[in-house]
């Protein structure tokens, strides 16, 4: 018994020794993992060295004139290792002499903290032996320069502990202008515009540098054994600085006015296909604009700028001259083959010429022409899209272009889509795929692939050049291209284009456009507008050939592509005339503007009393009409009747608040204004269908 329990005695107290021994090498490890953690990984960190990766210097984008638009600078970062053996030898003399002249420099010169408070964190900095004290960051080099003369500092780095780390950052010193195109340079996110495109050669070949960590996993570079980077290519663009500032404050000026959703505007050399300038604007929150997006490849139904398309597929097919006639009706309306079609705006008579179709704008029109020649056979029209190039991206030096859609035009096409096409809807393109035709046709019919980047440079060494590129040269007959010319130049001179370039000294052809928008969450009944005007110019010569594309708020008063692109392009256009082609004053050819022009609508009785009550010397034409309108013709009113139509939206353009809303709401019509004065614009066109109940937003000014 007394054996028995001897034993046990010895196996509980064996089993007390080992739980205490347990306890105690436990206790130990969390010890040394939560109180001495720091410590014992920075000494393992302290016992290593390894090469890391050294960035190059990200080369330049220049604008073809040698401007900088894109580079990178200088940032230096200051740290000091308080273990430097000059600060510690002789019990810290150097330190000790230096750190309150130093302070002081350090406060005068920054300005950002008291000299008496950098000493004190430097003191405590000192005490606490900091190996990787940071002391300043992100200091430019002119900075850098003046700090390099402080004292302490141009003791040189072993007697000072200085450690400077250099890195770059990326820098558009014409800040917004052409920001979008050139692009944005992120070192943790993907890169857009040029930046993107062209990163394997602008980021160049990354070098090596030995470092030692310290305390904290901290990396101290290691002297004499760095690899040296190579450096990355200088990349120079097409783009004109010039050029691009005018396209941009041209279209800038138009959406302020406007106060619409976003636009774009391309400049194109018309003979090389270089781009000389790209301005993409969009609507911030706060109302201000901005490059947010590169809207110029972005592809949107475009309404009547697509009509070249049809026109030179028609004339192609060489049944059809400019000179044969369509009827067109005068009610607006018509129906072609399988569908309705509707005009914007009435044609001038029921019966127009093909060339006064395209002047015109007419939907009608173009539409006849286009099922009367593809009806049958629908796949033809979509291989003439084919050799135009409109089923497929330009291939600029951009990524991200793109893709053009189409409605199926093969076999079981629907010919509602068919009719819809010939006038711009049911098909997607971009600005500057529809750009790309324009320009061909203005190069009597050399396509030319559109580029933003001339050349490849390393330390002023010229390492690739790029050359104009022929994309096709045969897509249409010059008999087809000389027709389409005349029809251009046809919309500038009696057409939809007349009154913005009227007076201008010099020929411009081109075509307007406006398409309602229906895309993502919008809808047709929203009342938003993408306006186009594309053309080129001089149009006996052309140089340069231009696209413009406004996209407005819902329900805007200004949303014709004449209204609102046009004006943007002869504003371009006479400046680069001015400057570029004829060398003179832009100034000469500025629009100018008639003082004695004037247009007035409302009620008859009421327009005459005024006249008669002031004396004033008046045409009556109005012929016993209830509504009439204003004009000046010779310096002489010309009072003209203004006809009235049942369920037709009336033109109330000219009148004043009170007769416009006593005639609307008279036909049902729900009337929304907004400003002061007499009616600017109205969001449905005069002779548009109205139903009551519809309601209207009238522009005053």
């Amino acid at each position: 018994m007394e054996v028995r329990r001897d034993i046990l005695w010895r196996v509980y107290l064996s089993f007390l020794g080992i739980v205490i021994l347990s306890c105690l090498v436990l206790g130990r490890a969390f010890y040394i993992q939560r109180v001495q953690g720091n410590y014992w990984r920075s000494m393992g960190d302290s016992l290593h060295q390894r090469f890391v990766p050294l960035d190059a210097e990200r080369g330049t984008i220049y604008s073809e004139d040698g401007q900088m638009l894109s580079t990178s600078l200088p940032q230096f970062n200051i740290y000091i290792d308080f273990m430097a053996d000059g600060l510690r030898q002789k019990n810290g003399k150097i330190f000790k002499e230096n750190i309150d002249a130093f302070s002081k420099s350090m406060a005068g010169f920054f300005d950002d903290k008291s000299a008496d408070q950098y000493k004190k964190e430097l003191l405590a900095a000192y005490k606490k032996k900091d190996r990787y004290y940071s002391l300043k960051k992100k200091l430019s080099f002119a900075q850098y320069k003046i700090f390099r003369d402080f004292p302490l500092v141009k003791l040189g780095r072993n007697r000072s502990g200085i450690i400077t780390e250099v890195k770059s950052f990326r820098k558009n010193p014409f800040m917004m202008m052409a920001k979008r195109t050139i692009g944005l340079y992120r070192e943790n996110a993907q890169n857009i515009g040029l930046e993107r495109t062209y990163d394997s050669l602008l980021k160049g070949e990354k070098g090596k540098r030995l470092v030692r960590f310290i305390s904290g996993g901290v990396a101290i570079p290691v002297d004499g054994y760095d690899i040296d980077p190579e450096n990355g290519k200088d990349i120079v663009t097409t783009l004109d600085v010039n050029i691009q500032d005018i396209a941009e404050t041209s279209l800038m000026g138009m959406m302020t006015k406007s106060d619409a959703q976003y636009g774009t505007c391309i400049v194109m050399e018309t003979k090389t296909g270089k781009v000389r300038a790209m301005a993409n604007l969009g609507r911030r929150p706060d109302g201000s604009y901005d490059e947010d997006y590169n809207y110029a490849m972005l592809t949107t139904e475009p309404g009547s700028t697509f009509k070249l398309a049809t026109l030179l597929s028609v004339l192609s097919e060489g049944k059809t001259t400019t000179n044969d006639l369509v009827e067109i009706g005068s009610s607006g309306k018509a129906f072609v083959g399988v569908r309705d079609v509707n005009d914007a705006e009435r044609a001038p008579k029921p019966v127009l010429t093909v060339k006064e179709c395209f002047a015109h704008s007419s939907n009608i029109g173009m539409s006849r022409i286009g099922y009367k020649t593809f009806a049958s056979q629908p796949q033809k029209f979509k291989d003439y899209l084919h050799r135009f190039h409109l089923d497929s991206v330009t291939g600029i030096d951009l990524l991200g272009e793109d893709k053009p859609r189409f409605a199926n035009l093969g076999k079981g096409a629907n010919l509602k889509d068919l009719v819809t096409m010939f006038f711009g809807y049911a098909v997607e393109v971009s600005p500057l795929q529809t750009l790309m035709l324009y320009n061909a046709v203005a190069n009597d019919g050399k396509m030319m692939k559109p580029y933003l980047v001339n050349s490849v440079k390393s330390n002023g060494v010229t390492l690739k050049e790029n050359e104009p590129q022929i994309v096709s040269d045969d897509f249409c007959t010059p008999g087809v291209i000389r027709s389409a010319r005349d029809c251009m130049e046809d919309v500038v001179k009696e057409g939809t284009a007349r009154a913005v370039f009227k007076g201008m000294p010099f020929q411009v052809a081109g075509k307007t456009g406006t398409a309602h928008v229906a895309d993502g969450k919008l809808k047709y009944s929203d009342g938003v507008y993408q306006a186009s005007f594309v053309g080129y110019f001089p149009a006996d010569n052309p140089q340069y050939s231009c696209i413009v594309v406004v996209r407005t708020k819902p329900h805007a008063y200004l949303h014709y592509g004449g209204q609102l692109a046009a004006p943007v392009f002869r504003d371009i256009a006479t400046r680069l005339y001015a400057m570029y082609v004829d060398k003179k004053n832009a100034s000469l050819y500025a629009a100018v503007k008639d003082s004695s022009a004037f247009q007035y609508a409302g009620n008859t009785n009421d327009i005459k009393n005024i006249f008669n009550h002031l004396d004033i010397h008046y045409t009556d034409s109005s012929m016993q009409n209830r509504w009439a309108e204003v004009y000046s013709k010779n310096y002489e009113p010309l009072v003209m009747p203004n006809s009235i139509q049942q369920q037709k939206m009336p033109d109330v353009r000219g009148m004043g608040l009170k007769d416009a809303l006593f005639l609307l709401e008279s036909m049902g019509v729900k009337v929304i204004p907004n400003g002061k004065g007499k009616v600017m614009g109205q969001s449905l066109s005069a002779g548009s269908a109205i139903t009551k109940g519809v309601t209207v937003y009238l522009q005053l000014s």
